[in-house]
C-alpha cells in the first residue's frame, strides 16, 4: 500500500568522465548493472543525495578521470529496504531461492569479504534474492518493483567504539527507465557548474 515513494529524490552516479559526456551531453542513458554481486540486484545505481560519496567511489576507482552523473528519480513501485514491512518479502524470496537451489541441485550463492573488509562488499548472495523476488512478482502476476532501495552500513567507525560508519548511505537501484526523470551535471561547492573535459 505504501510501496510508492511520494515525491522526487536526487541520485548520483559515480563513473568516468566518457560515460559522464555520453549520459549528460548526448542524452544516452546509463547502462544498467548485471554484476551477480550488486548489492540490490540487476539495475543501475546510484547514490542517494550524495554527490560526495558518488564522487569518492568514483575516485577509488577512475583516479583523474573520475565524474559523477546526477539524477532526478522518481521511485515508483519501489522495494523500500529501509521500510520495515518489506522485511518479510525479502525473506520469503530468501526461502524460495534456497528451495529453487535445492531442487536444482546448484549450489546457493553467499556473500563475502574483500581481504580484511568486513563490509560483505560482494554480494552474491543479496543480489540473487533480490533479482529472485523479481522473477517471483513477474511469475505471480504482481506488480513489478520499478527499483529497489536499501541502507549500507559500510566502512570504518566514525570513532573508537561508534555504531556510526564513515561510508554507510542510501543505495537506489532503478530497474524501469521510467523512474529517471532526467540527468544533470552537479553543481560544486561554490555553486559553480562541474566540468568533467
Amino acid at each position: 500500500m505504501y510501496s510508492h515513494y511520494p515525491n522526487l529524490l536526487l541520485g548520483f552516479h559515480g563513473c568516468n568522465k566518457s560515460v559522464f559526456n555520453e549520459v549528460v551531453k548526448k542524452s544516452r542513458p546509463l547502462a544498467q548493472s548485471n554484476n551477480s554481486y550488486d548489492w540490490l540486484g540487476s539495475g543501475v545505481y546510484f547514490w542517494e543525495n550524495s554527490y560526495a560519496r558518488a564522487f569518492d567511489w568514483a575516485s577509488e576507482r577512475h583516479g583523474d578521470d573520475a565524474a559523477v552523473v546526477g539524477t532526478v528519480i522518481d521511485l515508483g513501485h519501489c522495494l523500500n529496504l529501509t521500510d520495515y514491512e518489506n522485511s518479510e518479502i525479502v525473506y520469503q524470496g530468501y526461502l524460495s531461492l534456497k528451495n529453487n537451489v535445492k531442487k536444482n541441485n546448484l549450489v546457493m550463492p553467499q556473500n563475502k569479504n574483500i581481504k580484511t573488509n568486513e563490509d560483505w562488499l560482494i554480494r552474491d548472495l543479496d543480489c540473487a534474492v533480490i533479482n529472485h523476488i523479481h522473477v517471483l512478482n513477474n511469475m505471480m502476476g504482481y506488480e513489478p518493483f520499478d527499483s529497489v532501495r536499501g541502507i549500507f552500513t559500510e566502512g570504518r567507525p566514525i570513532y573508537p567504539g561508534a555504531g556510526f560508519r564513515g561510508k554507510t548511505h542510501v543505495q537506489l537501484c532503478i530497474r524501469s527507465p521510467k523512474c529517471i526523470k532526467g540527468y544533470f551535471s552537479p553543481l560544486d561547492g561554490d555553486g559553480s557548474i562541474m566540468k568533467y573535459q
